[in-house]
């Protein structure tokens, strides 16, 4: 691939400021760490978004769509061909009655705060949850008492041709943290949220009650990429771990969180490589204590 024609084509379309060559994913995911994306591309609209990923298709470029990387590891060689970064350019929101659209690169929390000054109830549990609206609803994100498949009405994605489509409602797939996109493929471009009119007071008491719960029981002070494991039916994965006697056990600069099992923390200097061989000897652990297979939430992409 010629990193040089492929970027000026997309800067064309983009603008230069919004196109980087060899760039160093460490900068863009919340674990802090990954290695370098042959091109880093940040659309500035959704109709230059699908422009970009239609070169990439016709030139035979590899995409990768990501949010914010608050669900990603980047293995340490980096990401081979285009990655599109679905953030703070796609942000814009409207609402109407109990109605929220809003483009996929919006915080989550964000739309959160929205609903909370509209009066909208139904969005509470999105209170710190630090992903996008787009990635949210690919894995179908969820906290506390509810998840997106109680709320996502409409979702507008370019499919993998790079055609624009419309699901609705049951469309969507939704199922624990999946859904049709994380299925078959697909960039999520915006969404519509129907919500409840609420009493303000009842849902600001309700998301604070959430965010102290984060604060107390969550790693949030060190880079991790939230809840490393899927919840087995009927245990939870925190718990099979500290059971293992791995709170706290470390490989490199990746350590089992000593506040919550679930989580794996850059405690400093970790790798990729740190915090994958750290997934693999808690689910070596746990399968040989429990017989159970633990399934990664977090998302590991990247050249091995």
């Amino acid at each position: 691939m010629d990193k040089g024609h492929i970027a000026k084509l997309i800067e064309n379309i983009v603008g230069q400021e919004n196109v980087k060559i060899d760039e160093p994913m460490r900068n863009h995911t919340s674990f802090k760490v990954g290695g370098c994306a042959d091109i880093l591309v940040m659309p500035d609209s959704m109709e230059n978004l699908a422009r970009a990923y239609k070169i990439c298709r016709d030139e035979g470029i590899p995409v990768f769509i990501m949010g914010n990387g608050s669900n990603l590891i980047v293995r340490d060689k980096g990401i081979r061909g285009v990655v599109i970064k679905i953030f703070n350019n796609l942000n814009k929101y409207t609402v109407k009655d109990d109605i929220i659209e809003a483009e996929a690169g919006i915080l989550l929390s964000k739309v959160s705060k929205v609903a909370l000054e509209y009066g909208l109830t139904g969005l509470e549990f999105a209170e710190g949850i630090p992903g996008t609206l787009g990635g949210a609803v690919v894995m179908n994100a969820g906290a506390y008492i509810s998840e997106m498949v109680n709320v996502v009405e409409e979702t507008e994605y370019l499919d993998n041709k790079g055609e624009i489509k419309v699901v609705r409602g049951e469309e969507h797939q939704f199922g624990y943290r999946t859904s049709f996109i994380q299925k078959q493929g697909g960039i999520v471009l915006k969404s519509i949220l129907k919500l409840k009119k609420g009493n303000k007071d009842e849902v600001k008491s309700l998301m604070d009650d959430f965010s102290k719960r984060r604060k107390d029981k969550q790693p949030i002070e060190l880079p991790s990429a939230g809840s490393v494991f899927k919840r087995p039916e009927g245990y939870f994965a925190g718990k099979l771990i500290e059971d293992c006697g791995l709170r706290g056990y470390r490989i490199g600069g990746a350590e089992v969180s000593q506040k919550h099992c679930g989580f794996i923390v850059n405690i400093g200097g970790a790798t990729a490589d740190d915090i994958v061989a750290l997934i693999n000897h808690i689910k070596t652990s746990v399968h040989s204590k429990f017989g159970l297979e633990l399934q990664t939430e977090v998302k590991v992409v990247g050249e091995e």
